[in-house]
């Protein structure tokens, strides 16, 4: 297996802080800057916000690392880093891209807060990259990140996730939908509200494909997690979100390729008792061609929510039908009792069998998930 891949290197205790370098292919002037605006709140004496180390298995997708000598600032400089990093993935957005990057920016840059636009290029197949590198040419918030080769929405804002320089990582898309307009808003309140680890835009309409679908399925889907999870919530996958870096970083492994990443971020959270708060918001037709397949996505949707709850409660997913099946074996056993005494059929014995073997693993599930450290 190969090294890992260091795409921004981190400082021992003992060593002066380094200047940051951005990802191979962004231009020297996408660095943070603070477009006049004034820097964001620190919330105490909390630790400077460091990219991670890459896991080994990144490195097919990220670029070389910038060598030092290439890095900007100054030696020994301190770098500057934003409150705020806003994850934009991008695939085969070429067409209108920059349209939702001047909608960003426009926001952004008339609140208080700095940030950086962590645009990431999933190995598109048409000039999406070139449009991403003038913008970075012409923006100073701006810092691209090309993947060479597609890793899908899961990957890039996992990988965006971990390398974000900002407290607050936002999450959106770039297809024109989401009301980008109040990223600022969101990031207001987990500023002024340290009860809450994130901030959803929770979708008021639906205007995605196939939306006869789209719309029983995902209330089906939201219902099942709802159950599961025991919480209310108005929309499972909406792709607008805010969060604590340092919140999410645990359970960012979780995260699975592809666009049921959001409904992960989600269920982690609630599960582990991180207050999430929702914020109505509209939602557009989108521009361009959508990538959502209806039956393999909203399998995986649901093959997702199941596994995110088994992963950190097994009990709500394995105990009921396992207590059903106990039940209606011993309730048809006292009917095979009274109708032919002393003799149980054999479908009688393997309901009840059944039942004590998924309890069983129940039981078993729930204590490798309680004697685990970490997530």
């Amino acid at each position: 297996m190969s090294e890992p891949t260091q795409i921004v290197p981190q400082p021992s205790p003992a060593d002066p802080p380094q200047t940051t370098g951005y990802a191979a292919g962004a231009p020297a002037a996408a660095q943070p800057a603070t477009s006049g605006a004034a820097p964001g709140p620190t919330h105490g004496a909390a630790a400077p916000t460091v990219p991670v180390q890459a896991h080994p298995a990144d490195a097919a997708y990220l670029p070389a690392p910038v060598p030092a000598a290439h890095q900007s600032g100054q030696p020994g400089e301190a770098p500057t880093r934003p409150y705020v990093t806003i994850v934009l993935p991008c695939y085969n957005e070429g067409e209108h891209v920059l349209q939702e990057i001047d909608r960003i920016t426009a926001a952004m840059n008339a609140s208080e807060f700095t940030y950086e636009l962590l645009c990431i290029d999933d190995a598109s197949t048409d000039n999406t990259l070139e449009v991403l590198q003038q913008a970075a040419r012409d923006y100073a918030n701006i810092r691209v990140m090309p993947f060479r080769r597609n890793g899908g929405s899961g990957t890039a804002r996992r990988i965006g996730t971990q390398q974000a320089l900002g407290e607050i990582v936002v999450w959106t898309d770039a297809d024109m939908t989401y009301e980008n307009e109040k990223i600022p808003d969101l990031v207001r309140i987990l500023r002024d509200d340290p009860s809450y680890d994130q901030v959803v835009g929770a979708r008021t309409t639906e205007e995605g494909t196939h939306k006869w679908a789209r719309v029983p399925a995902k209330w089906l889907i939201r219902k099942i997690a709802e159950k599961l999870s025991n919480q209310t919530i108005p929309d499972l996958n909406s792709g607008l979100r805010a969060f604590r870096r340092e919140v999410s970083l645990p359970y960012l492994r979780l995260l699975p390729p592809g666009f049921s990443c959001v409904t992960t971020i989600t269920l982690a959270f609630l599960s582990n008792q991180h207050d999430i708060k929702y914020v109505p918001t509209t939602y557009a037709k989108r521009a361009g061609v959508s990538k959502f397949h209806f039956v393999r996505d909203a399998y995986r949707y649901i093959l997702q929510v199941l596994r995110m709850v088994m992963y950190f409660d097994p009990l709500k997913v394995l105990m009921p039908p396992a207590l059903w099946l106990i039940v209606i074996g011993v309730v048809k056993a006292i009917v095979d009792m009274v109708r032919h005494p002393f003799y149980f059929p054999a479908s009688t014995v393997l309901l009840i069998v059944s039942g004590i073997m998924i309890g069983s693993l129940a039981l078993l599930s729930d204590l490798v998930v309680r004697s685990r450290t970490g997530v």
